[in-house]
């Protein structure tokens, strides 16, 4: 039995990652508001003793309300709530360094990791759009490598304020009428070109230190942001090939930026359509492709392709004189993907929207329970992934799916764990330490006993 085992994130999407999955007679299509739905959710992922799970999120109406159950409830509200109906399972809330500030962010964070009992994750990314940048009196997205360079201060500034209180600042001495100790309280102090943050955060140092650090952009800017901060990355490949690059170039990028490359863990989105025979998972997810409304499907990718409207045509190839990638200010790296896809399987616009409507870019799987363990072992232990971040086609069915039927699997191949065992935190939970407190010098060594003179 290897000692590696596999980390399994599940994603969580109101009725599941397939654009038609609210369309199915199983599916409730209010689901999305609905607290029950998460809980029920939560809990399958518990059960299938899943490392987290996650909730993505953005500062604006996504698309248009015709297409799929549109809106969503507030993550970090939405995980408080679960943190009371679960007992082990990460929390990963997506939040944007755009839109949000420091301060208040952390504090968030903060107050999650606490309530939870130290299971907070925080998904960082820098939201692209023109449609959010308005909602924030904006004209325009910032440009990419301004996003990210804003996305760098930003978290620096949140790391000295979850530090700002050392762990033993709380000293609690009825007796003598002293609850903290103010020497043990470090202010952020902190004045860059982004932000001006002065004071300590008034919530205590969490149970990790800080919440688990989480990133999903695979742009250049976004790798590197990923070497520098993030310990746990939500990738997208099509193929072992790409993701084993990915994999290799992610863990050397960590390891010249003076970290350890076994403390970022690599985890692409896999979209498992599982059936007990291949043709009867193959039949269901012909069922979901027969389900997309493909003028909404054109409309999207060519927002994502950065075309005018009536620029594609359904039963054509992409145009041949697409924007480079160089001039995309938007998701560089989903754009790549997507173009690579249909160049590269000479799909048509109908079969990219019909392969995009599962998983936007994400490996989609259609196969029994024993060929979604084999593709899932395989990655692991060819060097593309450390573990997946689980996207069910339909929820809750393909999430119950996959914990009867696959986690089984995976428990007797020894690459998951057969039950939680003693209460850990998320970082624990991945395999990482506790991050020391930049405000606290170690105590130097004891030096060595001098050696007796004969």
């Amino acid at each position: 039995m290897t000692e590696r085992r596999l980390h399994l994130n599940a994603f969580l999407m109101n009725t599941g990652h397939h654009e038609a999955s609210w369309r199915l007679p199983e599916s409730d299509p209010y689901a999305h508001v609905e607290l029950g739905h998460y809980v029920h959710l939560a809990r399958i992922a518990e059960r299938g003793t899943f490392d987290s799970l996650f909730l993505a999120d953005g500062p604006q109406l996504w698309g248009n309300l015709a297409q799929r159950p549109a809106g969503a409830l507030e993550p970090l509200t939405l995980l408080t709530a679960l943190a009371t109906a679960t007992e082990h399972i990460g929390l990963i809330a997506t939040a944007s360094t755009s839109y949000n500030s420091p301060y208040n962010l952390a504090r968030k964070f903060a107050s999650l990791d606490i309530i939870s009992g130290g299971r907070a994750g925080w998904n960082i990314v820098t939201t692209a759009g023109a449609e959010a940048a308005r909602n924030f009196g904006l004209d325009a997205e910032p440009a990419h490598a301004e996003r990210y360079a804003r996305a760098a201060e930003f978290l620096d500034v949140a790391l000295k304020l979850w530090d700002s209180w050392e762990d033993d600042a709380i000293v609690a001495d009825k007796a003598a009428g002293v609850w903290g100790d103010d020497t043990r309280i470090h202010p952020a102090r902190h004045k860059g070109r982004y932000f001006s943050v002065e004071g300590a955060l008034n919530v205590p140092r969490t149970p990790q230190g800080y919440p688990l650090l989480v990133q999903a952009g695979s742009s250049e800017d976004g790798k590197e942001f990923a070497a520098r901060y993030a310990e746990a990355v939500f990738t997208a490949q099509q193929t072992t090939e790409d993701a084993q690059a990915f994999y290799a170039d992610l863990k050397s990028r960590t390891a010249t930026a003076g970290r350890d490359p076994g403390h970022i863990k690599v985890l692409p989105g896999i979209v498992p359509v599982i059936g007990s025979t291949e043709t009867e998972a193959l039949a269901a997810e012909q069922v979901l492709e027969d389900h997309i409304v493909y003028a909404h499907g054109v409309g999207r990718l060519e927002a994502l392709l950065q075309l005018p409207p009536g620029s594609l045509e359904l039963d054509a190839e992409l145009p041949s004189d697409l924007p480079p990638e160089s001039v995309i200010e938007g998701a560089k790296s989903r754009y790549t993907l997507v173009v690579e896809l249909a160049r590269r399987e000479r799909l048509t616009v109908r079969q990219l929207i019909g392969r995009l409507g599962g998983g936007r870019g994400h490996l989609t799987f259609a196969g029994t329970p024993e060929q979604v363990a084999d593709a899932i072992e395989t990655w692991f232990t060819s060097g593309a992934a450390d573990g997946f971040n689980i996207m069910p086609a339909v929820l809750p069915s393909g999430l119950d799916a996959f914990v009867d039927h696959v986690v089984p699997l995976l428990r007797a191949r020894g690459l998951l764990r057969e039950e939680y065992g003693p209460r850990q935190t998320l970082r624990e939970r991945y395999g990482l330490p506790r991050p020391a407190n930049q405000y606290v010098t170690a105590p130097a060594p004891s030096p060595a006993p001098a050696l007796a003179q004969v």
